[in-house]
């Protein structure tokens, strides 16, 4: 699975995933830094590419958009970062691997993480 973060999490992430086995980049490295969501949401789907964000932004592209890709994870937590969040997007990533692959948004907090298939209607 190919992942691309947005410019609202640390290049830290970037190590992390790839030691897991994704194939990660940050949108820093590959993009403009003040590209828009949909510049962003563009790019993913035409690399097949999901995108990890902090930004609910990209939920609402989705909705309002219907669109069935690209796949985004937003992290909705106060502590973003790799030492503390690592564990619950890395069993995300795993628990919704087939779902990511085809077309969903998932959202981690600190409480639970829920999955909503695309398109979003």
């Amino acid at each position: 699975m190919k992942l691309v973060i947005d410019m609202n999490l640390s290049p830290d992430w970037v190590p992390v995933l790839i030691q897991a086995g994704y194939d990660a980049v940050h949108w820093s490295t590959i993009g403009d830094p003040r590209a828009s969501d949909k510049t962003i949401m563009a790019w993913a789907a035409a690399n097949s590419c999901v995108v990890f964000t902090h930004d609910l932004d990209f939920g609402a592209i989705l909705a309002t958009t219907q669109a069935e890709t690209p796949s985004v994870i937003q992290l909705r937590s106060q502590d973003i970062l790799p030492d503390t969040a690592a564990n619950p997007i890395l069993a995300a990533l795993q628990q919704f691997s087939i779902e990511l692959e085809t077309g969903a948004l998932i959202t981690i907090d600190e409480t639970r993480t829920r999955a909503r298939i695309l398109p979003i209607r």
